[in-house]
């Protein structure tokens, strides 16, 4: 049942985002009102989910006798080969562009098919139905695709707004415990950017989200977040600006997954949070950040053990391999790299206005390695 629906507005496209529980029902409708002119579907699931939901999906789709390819998902398999596999099986099943791409999975797999449909015939319709925290609150939404290349993360990857998300709470219901964090990453990312009130409650009640998936508490989140980052979205869709805040931790966190070669030992949302506690302390050292409001932060992590430690991660003989990474990274306008960093809990410095060096990126790090 569909609860409730929040729009995004952008330049290129408007387009809802519909919440709810046990909503694969609505699809084939969602599908009649949003993309009326839709006859083929072409669905990019994750092979790692449940047998019932490549059951409902068929069920549910029935009337377009959808063509389904499955995906181990994982970092690895996003790349420009796997990318071009998918648009040969488009190509062959001969879908026009009044057809569409339904990505349901994480962010590998939105991340991939809305590259995918970015490109093929110069632009397929899109659905993403996210089936994670973390793809709910963030890839899902924005129009941000991308593939990585040898050099880094998402360095392949176009701009290109879905024609509707559905947000299905109860497919979290089976999320392990590091798979809720991992999401949790960027609700709490989203509340130290832009909202304080909000970052207050996640401290009153993110052990009850985290430990206990309470469903109200969560789905509360979730749309939260999803409004927060629409917000920024609708001003900046194409991060030429404002969007850039979005990248709090990040410059870090890709740094840190890179290195790390993209392993199972370190997922996105857990390089999130390293990045974000070490540009917090970084801010704070700095003299932008008050030490009361760096404090709280900490506190969050400490209370709902939250990773803060780099040295579990990481031997210190890698960090010039991690600075080595963030000078690739594509937010870069010249040799230094680009930080976004706290003023205070909801308040972040204006991007393109805080530059590092790789010498002091480095700094950075080893005086994190604790």
């Amino acid at each position: 049942m569909i609860k409730k629906k929040i729009i995004v507005r952008t330049k290129s496209k408007s387009y809802p985002i519909y919440f709810g529980d046990k909503i694969f029902i609505s699809l084939e409708n969602l599908i009649k009102k949003n993309l009326p002119y839709t006859k083929k579907v072409f669905v990019v699931i994750d092979k790692n989910l449940p047998i019932s939901v490549s059951k409902e999906l068929n069920k549910s789709l029935k009337k377009y006798n959808p063509k389904i390819y499955k995906l181990h998902a994982r970092e690895k398999i996003k790349n420009i080969n796997t990318a071009n596999l998918l648009i040969e099986s488009l190509l062959k099943n001969n879908l026009n562009r009044s057809d569409c791409i339904i990505a349901i999975g994480g962010g590998i797999i939105s991340d991939l098919s809305g590259f995918v449909a970015s490109v093929t015939k110069r632009g397929l319709g899109l659905i993403n139905i996210p089936t994670t925290l973390l793809s709910q609150v963030d890839a899902s939404i924005g129009g941000k695709t991308g593939v990585n290349s040898n050099q880094g993360k998402n360095l392949i990857g176009t701009f290109y707004q879905p024609d509707f998300v559905l947000i299905d709470t109860s497919m979290l219901n089976t999320l392990p415990k590091r798979e809720i964090i991992c999401g949790y990453a960027e609700i709490l990312k989203h509340a130290l950017i832009k909202d304080k009130k909000f970052f207050l409650w996640l401290s009153k009640n993110g052990k009850k989200i985290i430990y206990n998936k309470d469903k109200n508490l969560l789905q509360k989140a979730i749309i939260k977040s999803c409004k927060i980052k629409s917000q920024i979205v609708n001003k900046d869709e194409k991060e030429n600006n404002l969007r850039m805040i979005l990248n709090f931790g990040h410059t870090f966190a890709h740094s840190f997954e890179a290195a790390n070669k993209f392993s199972k030992k370190l997922n996105h949302g857990e390089a999130v949070l390293l990045g974000m506690i070490v540009a917090s302390k970084y801010s704070c050292s700095r003299k932008l950040l008050q030490m009361k409001d760096f404090s709280l932060i900490k506190d969050h992590y400490t209370d709902l053990n939250l990773p803060t430690k780099l040295s579990l991660i990481f031997k210190k003989n890698q960090i010039n391999k991690i600075a080595s990474y963030a000078t690739s990274d594509k937010k870069n306008m010249n040799k230094k790299i680009n930080l976004i960093l706290l003023k205070k809990i909801g308040k972040t410095t204006k991007p393109n206005t805080f530059q590092v060096s790789k010498k002091t990126f480095r700094e950075i790090l080893f005086s994190n390695y604790t």
